[in-house]
């Protein structure tokens, strides 16, 4: 069996974590302080914090601005719920938009929903390939959208328009105009959860590129005081010495990584850009070399003159198809012994999203891309005849389902 995304394990990494397990100190310290600073150097940003999940960071992100009851904060159809959900966590509202052919938010589509309510725009980089954020920020730039942001806090105030919070869970690595993502937003985050291309089983990492007057040095320390309940010190700092003492200052959050955790990671942004990147772009760039022949394939988006994905998930489209006929496929595909998946139901056909009333009728680019969507396996791991047998099986199954 072909398995759809297991995580990168090697000895190297089984020893971290063993070191670590050995160290008799788990819970968060040395490692996390490690690994924030490689994630800090891989984003080419100075400060970044690591905590126990990307959705964790999307909410302390949204906390930290300010944004609450009455807001709305501007997300992708097409995106895993994680995005919306930490809209709603905060008490705030997610305003839909839809996306293009290349699976990203439609900066048009922004435009036309930012209201005297919007305080942040959540572009999601779906499959790891970045979105178009020059577009982005010169929205939000704009003098008739400045006109319209009516800050409530100081951070609000200090920033002067509206948020751009990047959901870059799947784009560690993935590059915008020379520029890695972690450092083109005002706050970007990433997912280390198990199926990731760096994994930590479950985390995630807050890379804080805010613009002056800001001190992102100052909001780090501010978000770290908050991840762990507004306690003064840490766990760690707690056990050097005579230094037991603490205090709360603020009605904090858990949301902290534990070492035991980050050593998974470590050993893994070592190797990242020379090993782990370069394999994942290998298998992308085989699935295209095999799907550009085939008239009824759309190879996903991947780079082009501004921007080079992460290589996460392979987004293949067959053409022409419904929504019930890509599920036929799927099965034939499983029948070869191939895992593949789908990314994502886009939001408004999900019970929660449509009881709230949205209809996924207002979004036909997000279901179209979604009907016909199909993702394959890739990993390092998978070698050149996994490769071969991953195509194969979309063929058959396509020759099946659809030229029967």
């Amino acid at each position: 069996m072909i398995h759809f995304s297991p995580p990168f394990i090697n000895q190297e990494i089984i020893d971290e974590v063993t070191e670590s397990l050995k160290s008799g100190w788990i819970t968060t310290g040395p490692k996390v302080r490690q690994l924030e600073a490689m994630t800090a150097q891989l984003a080419q940003v100075e400060n970044v914090l690591c905590v126990n999940s990307a959705t964790s960071g999307l909410m302390l992100a949204l906390h930290w601005f300010g944004i609450g009851k009455g807001d709305e904060v501007i997300v992708p159809a097409y995106t895993y719920a994680a995005t919306a959900l930490a809209v709603m966590h905060v008490g705030a509202t997610p305003v839909m938009a839809d996306v293009n052919e290349d699976f990203n938010i439609d900066p048009v589509k922004i435009r036309e929903l930012i209201t005297e309510k919007t305080k942040a725009i959540m572009p999601v980089d779906i499959a790891g390939f970045p979105c178009s954020y020059d577009e982005i920020f010169s929205i939000v730039n704009e003098k008739e959208i400045l006109k319209k942001f009516i800050p409530k806090t100081e951070r609000q105030k200090k920033l002067g328009r509206l948020f751009v919070l990047s959901d870059s869970a799947h784009s560690v690595g993935a590059v915008y105009k020379n520029k890695p993502s972690g450092s083109i937003s005002d706050i970007s985050i990433f997912s280390f959860h198990a199926v990731k291309n760096v994994t930590t089983a479950e985390g995630g990492a807050i890379c804080l590129n805010l613009p002056s007057p800001f001190n992102n040095k100052e909001e780090y320390d501010f978000l770290r005081l908050i991840s762990l309940n507004g306690q003064t010190k840490d766990a760690f700092t707690k056990t050097a010495g005579n230094s037991w003492k603490y205090d709360i200052v603020y009605q904090g959050f858990k949301i902290n990584m534990p070492d035991v955790l980050a050593a998974i990671a470590i050993t893994q942004m070592k190797i990242y850009k020379s090993e782990i990147l370069k394999k994942r772009k290998k298998v992308f760039d085989a699935y295209n070399n095999f799907f550009l022949q085939k008239d009824w394939a759309l190879i996903p988006p991947s780079s082009d003159e501004s921007r080079e994905s992460s290589y996460h998930v392979y987004l293949l489209r067959i053409k022409n198809i419904t929504e019930q006929t890509r599920d036929k496929i799927m099965e034939e595909i499983y029948k070869n012994q191939v895992a593949v998946n789908v990314h994502f139901q886009p939001l408004p056909i999900l019970t929660l999203f449509k009881e709230k009333g949205y209809k996924i009728d207002n979004y036909p680019v997000s279901y179209k891309n979604y009907a016909g969507e199909i993702s394959l396996p890739i990993y390092p791991q998978l070698s050149d005849e996994n490769v071969k047998t991953v195509c194969e099986a979309v063929e058959s199954a396509y020759n099946k389902v659809v030229q029967a």
